[in-house]
């Protein structure tokens, strides 16, 4: 049973994941959600790099909040990288909830998605 929903789990990120694609001027940023915190990196895919990252970690407030506040905290950081556009990899997450709510805290801080 545990393969199987593996399974989905992969193959889904693969068809989400397959024709995003971010350079140095528009990266792509990707999200990892566990169950306690959420994780956001920016990576430039032409280059193989990660550009800038945020965690969940010590920020208070429900998950969702924290979700918002650490999109907020990378889109300053790429702000300060004087990117403006970004492409959103949400992987095998549906768009809803914490996923939802890190996508809009970087819209709210400036970059275009």
């Amino acid at each position: 049973m545990k393969t199987i929903n593996t399974d989905r789990i992969s193959r889904r990120k693969k068809r989400v994941s397959a024709n995003i694609a971010g350079t140095n001027q528009k990266p792509r940023i990707v999200v990892f959600r566990s169950n306690r915190y959420i994780y956001a990196q920016a990576i430039d895919d032409v280059e193989r790099k990660t550009l800038a990252s945020f965690s969940g970690k010590g920020i208070e407030g429900k998950k969702s909040e924290q979700a918002k506040k650490v999109g907020v905290k990378l889109a300053e950081k790429l702000k300060t990288k004087k990117i403006k556009e970004a492409v959103f990899d949400r992987s095998s997450y549906s768009y809803q909830g914490r996923v939802k709510a890190l996508c809009e805290g970087i819209r709210e801080g400036g970059i275009k998605i």
